[in-house]
């Protein structure tokens, strides 16, 4: 997989598929995790002299159809305050106009779900992208999206040549470094609700991880599992009607040792009800003894992992992680050794 890195960008204008499906409240960005993470790879082109750099996202789920509630106009004000020097143009995708008339050295187009042909995957209006921004290459640096084949991920790169971004890249080497060659041991921390989403990956390390530590609402559903590797956590903090709603202190002692002895953790799914503080102790202290690990390579993924962790940051910013991973269906998706479309075109 080639990166920005091994070609010359200078005087080109470059097209990248970016991953601005960040939370939007109020018409502000809650979380700008994404935009940020896509930072290094915006300034490394305009460093290098491309003439032009054109974002493409999506935002939420418009099913295809114009809908204001889902403009990318909040996400460019945000983009604006984070990318200050070069003037950064808005625009929607209109036939017969091009994107070479217009001044700005950087332009982010409208989401791109407002047109049904993104998510049907359709080479005719990946085409008319490339009839608009004329780019010289294409850079995919959404690594949220690499696992859909859609316009923007996958038809796209039969139009242009194309290569990674440097977020494309970071995350693609720290999870394969955990598939590959990890430091040892190798810890797994799994939690969430849906049993059936993490069995597979429960599975799939069982014979690559040195031990697995289950909490979570699938450990308080009673998941069960005879390998010797994995760590069911069996004590619970309780609301008042007796609902499991986090791992209790024996059992958080138990992960806690089991993080404090690794030297690769890669942590997918809450282990409690986080959004309520009273039932975000365990999830709290595997965050915090991660993010203060120096020794150790630290991977979060999941939606609503990263989502507490980032959080958490916020209060708490000598945190440092390996990866805060930006794509939670993605990222799960490599770690099972599934073919993600948007990285097998890549040159």
């Amino acid at each position: 997989m080639k990166t920005i890195r091994d070609i010359d960008v200078e005087n080109k204008t470059v097209l990248v598929r970016v991953d601005y499906n960040v939370p939007i409240e109020n018409g502000e960005v809650t979380s700008d995790l994404r935009i940020s993470a896509s930072l290094p790879t915006l300034k490394y082109l305009l460093d290098h002299g491309a003439k032009k750099v054109v974002l493409i996202s999506h935002l939420g789920r418009p099913e295809g159809k114009v809908n204001p509630e889902f403009s990318l106009e909040p996400v460019l004000k945000c983009l604006r305050a984070l990318l200050p020097g070069p003037e950064i143009g808005f625009y929607t995708l209109e036939k017969g106009e091009k994107l070479a008339d217009q001044n700005c050295r950087v332009a982010l187009l409208e989401n791109l779900r407002f047109d049904p042909r993104e998510e049907a995957n359709d080479i005719g209006f990946a085409q008319e992208i490339v009839d608009f921004a004329e780019p010289d290459l294409f850079v995919q640096d959404g690594f949220g999206v690499v696992h859909r084949a859609h316009a923007s991920t996958d038809a796209i790169t039969k139009l242009l040549p194309s290569y990674a971004g440097l977020l494309l890249e970071k995350e693609i080497t720290n999870l394969e470094k955990v598939l590959h060659n990890p430091a040892r041991p190798l810890l797994m921390v799994i939690g969430g609700a849906k049993v059936e989403d993490k069995a597979p990956l429960i599975e799939k390390f069982v014979g690559l991880a040195d031990q697995i530590a289950v909490g979570g609402k699938i450990a308080a559903d009673g998941y069960k599992n005879d390998s010797d590797k994995i760590y069911v956590a069996n004590d619970f903090d309780e609301d008042g009607s007796g609902a499991k709603l986090d791992v209790g202190p024996a059992s958080t002692v138990r992960i806690a040792g089991m993080i404090e002895n690794a030297k690769t953790i890669v942590w997918n799914g809450l282990l409690g009800k986080a959004e309520d503080p009273a039932f975000s102790t365990a999830s709290t202290i595997v965050a915090e003894m991660m993010g203060e690990k120096t020794d150790a390579t630290t991977i979060v993924c999941g939606g609503d992992t990263t989502a507490f962790v980032e959080e958490l940051t916020l209060t708490h910013p000598t945190l440092k992680y390996s990866l805060v991973s930006t794509g939670g269906g993605a990222a799960l998706e490599f770690l099972l050794g599934n073919k993600l479309p948007g990285l097998e075109n890549l040159n």
